[in-house]
């Protein structure tokens, strides 16, 4: 991979984890994730004032975990899945040395079982 693409990613990558850090925001993730609501609906559900909540998604618009569209005056915000893929991709990264750890010791507790 060229260091460019890699720099790219991991810019990506890490601004979905600075805006993934953030307590309100992840909880904003959770009130959006299966529904567009407006600034106030977010707002209301989290008990964060609207321009908190306005703040916060525009953070993670930027990070690219949600995405905006408009109905009439409103503004409506929902999860973008595919904004998680750099998380997803970094995370997936780990699975097989724990996976494969987690196989040794099970087998391993399997010999000394048997013996």
């Amino acid at each position: 991979m060229h260091q460019l693409a890699v720099d790219a990613a991991d810019g990506g990558l890490d601004q979905s984890l600075r805006a993934l850090a953030d307590g309100n925001r992840r909880a904003i993730l959770g009130v959006i994730r299966t529904s567009a609501k407006s600034v106030g609906e977010v707002a209301d559900d989290v008990g964060l004032s609207q321009q908190a909540t306005s703040h916060h998604l525009r953070v993670l618009r930027t990070a690219g975990l949600v995405t905006e569209s408009r109905a009439g005056a409103r503004h409506l915000f929902v999860v973008n899945d595919d904004g998680f893929a750099a998380v997803r991709s970094y995370l997936d990264e780990f699975w097989p040395e724990k996976l494969a750890a987690l196989r040794t010791a099970v087998e391993s507790r399997g010999s000394l079982a048997d013996g």
